[in-house]
């Protein structure tokens, strides 16, 4: 039958971790391919892993909190990412411009997974593995590049969360809409967006300390 799962080895004890990173690999790998989490089914997941669809439900309880897993693993990523591309940049703007164009590169080289995380409604008081993710990793860093700033006067001092919003919502809009109208004159790389962060950069620093 076509839906028939191939045989797998019998997990060693202690394994379950590596089975569902493997679950969350396949269902990214399935994601992409279809573009859509919507085409995505658990059955296709179990499939391309080797095993049967209930066990995935012993790691995952249904199809949305193995999306959110995903999505956590990505930012999880994208955290990294991010980090090496300003590792070493001293300067405090550039830095802060690094962190930014590193969003929107990967974004735009992962747009399907991008989309798919950006789109989840998360119910008031109630975070997501994604949200989870996000605040404890690359959020945090952001935010301690902001307060740098702050504390050498580059920026004006103030709640740098609200900061760190602002530069997130322009690098997010950025991103979101290079993704969806890629027909758009953008021009090559990623000059556009960054003479676009540059200038939201520029226009935080020069706003009146109140």
């Amino acid at each position: 039958m076509a839906d028939s799962v191939p045989p797998r080895q019998r997990s060693p004890r202690g394994s379950g971790e590596k089975l569902a990173a493997e679950i969350i690999d396949a269902t990214t790998d399935l994601l992409i391919a279809h573009g859509s989490a919507e085409s995505v089914s658990i059955r296709q997941v179990a499939q391309r892993v080797g095993v049967t669809p209930p066990s995935i439900y012993l790691h995952f309880e249904d199809k949305e909190e193995l999306l959110d897993a995903v999505c956590a693993h990505f930012f999880e990523q994208f955290d990294e990412v991010m980090m090496a591309a300003s590792a070493g940049v001293d300067d405090l703007w550039d830095r802060t411009l690094a962190q930014g164009l590193a969003y929107v590169r990967f974004a735009i080289e992962n747009d399907v997974v991008y989309r798919t995380a950006s789109i989840r409604v998360t119910p008031p008081g109630e975070p997501t593995l994604t949200d989870e993710a996000l605040m404890s990793s690359a959020f945090v860093h952001f935010t301690d590049t902001v307060e740098e700033m702050m504390a050498a006067g580059i920026l004006p001092t103030d709640d740098p969360v609200v900061t760190v919003l602002k530069l997130w919502s322009a690098a997010h809009g950025v991103a979101s809409l290079m993704i969806s109208k890629p027909g758009l004159p953008w021009g090559d790389d990623l000059a556009i967006a960054e003479s676009i962060l540059r200038a939201v950069c520029l226009g935080l620093g020069q706003e009146p300390v109140k």
